[in-house]
């Protein structure tokens, strides 16, 4: 079967054949993960997906830190060991920002050949991309949970909205409630919904103009940033970060700054948060705080 998109580097086994050229899709919802490092957070993040959706595809990108041992280790942990597909990616891929947009998009170094690899392994009618720092709360389980029959057919995609946590200890974080922005997470799979070469990153197609955009509330889900890491290693240059082109990102950027040098309540909607002894406070936001919280979510 001739790929549907060829590298420019003539690697053939990263060439992209779309999965429903291969086999018809089966009805259901995939996460796809493409990580780097991400064993610190996996022992969070997977438990909760496994439990929300059908199947797992997780993608690494040349880490270093045991991040495909462990995620292998949780999903066997939690007796998903048959719904959880590990592929490997061992190439060097462009930055956000500048090294991104000068990037030819069917290069393997490019985010765009990145992601619609990546994505080429699902099997199912729906995808929904996820990072590797993002944590469902027990109503963002239960509800994407529920989406499935709901889904199916219909041609929708999902917007969620996520809460920046910025981590300082075990027992004290930083929730950023200012930034309410909702992202499309999961889409249809199909020639329609693919990903394209934006300026900053790649960019998931679908038709605008007929495509309904289903709006899931507030407090589904939390972003983990640990504020003894790099957590904007994969930008060019900060720098760039601008309210007209990337305003999330540079959001994102003076909230952990505030909060790694002590200026958190300098910030508005920024919520400085304690766990209880004994308690992480990954844990205690995602079980206790954030479902206990009144809605709207207020800072």
């Amino acid at each position: 079967m001739k790929p549907d998109i060829t590298t420019v580097e003539g690697l053939g086994d990263y060439d992209i054949t779309w999965p429903w050229r291969r086999a018809p899709l089966t009805a259901g919802l995939t996460a796809v993960f493409r990580v780097r490092n991400e064993a610190r957070n996996l022992p969070w993040v997977l438990p909760p997906m496994f439990a929300a959706v059908d199947h797992i595809v997780l993608v690494d990108n040349q880490s270093d830190d045991g991040t495909p041992e462990v995620a292998t280790q949780v999903a066997e942990k939690v007796g998903a060991a048959d719904r959880f597909t590990l592929a490997s990616y061992p190439f060097d891929v462009s930055r956000c920002g500048p090294e991104h947009l000068g990037t030819p998009a069917a290069s393997v170094h490019s985010l765009t050949h990145f992601y619609n690899w990546s994505f080429s392994h699902v099997k199912t009618s729906y995808s929904m991309k996820w990072d590797g720092d993002m944590v469902l709360t027990k109503e963002g389980v239960a509800t994407i949970a529920d989406l499935g029959w709901q889904l199916e057919g219909s041609g929708a995609i999902v917007l969620i909205p996520r809460h920046p946590l910025n981590v300082e200890s075990e027992r004290v974080a930083y929730l950023d409630l200012g930034m309410r922005g909702r992202e499309p997470w999961i889409y249809p799979m199909g020639p329609d919904y693919t990903f394209l070469k934006a300026f900053e990153w790649e960019l998931r197609d679908f038709p605008e103009d007929t495509t309904e955009r289903l709006h899931l509330p507030e407090g589904m889900c939390i972003e983990i940033k640990w504020l003894d890491s790099d957590e904007f290693a994969h930008w060019t240059n900060v720098d760039a970060f601008d309210t007209a082109r990337t305003p999330r990102k540079k959001r994102e950027y003076e909230v952990f700054t505030a909060c790694r040098e002590g200026r958190w309540d300098s910030v508005d909607g920024v919520v400085r948060i304690e766990a209880p002894e004994g308690i992480h406070v990954v844990d205690y936001v995602t079980d206790t705080w954030l479902p206990e919280a009144p809605r709207p979510l207020q800072a």
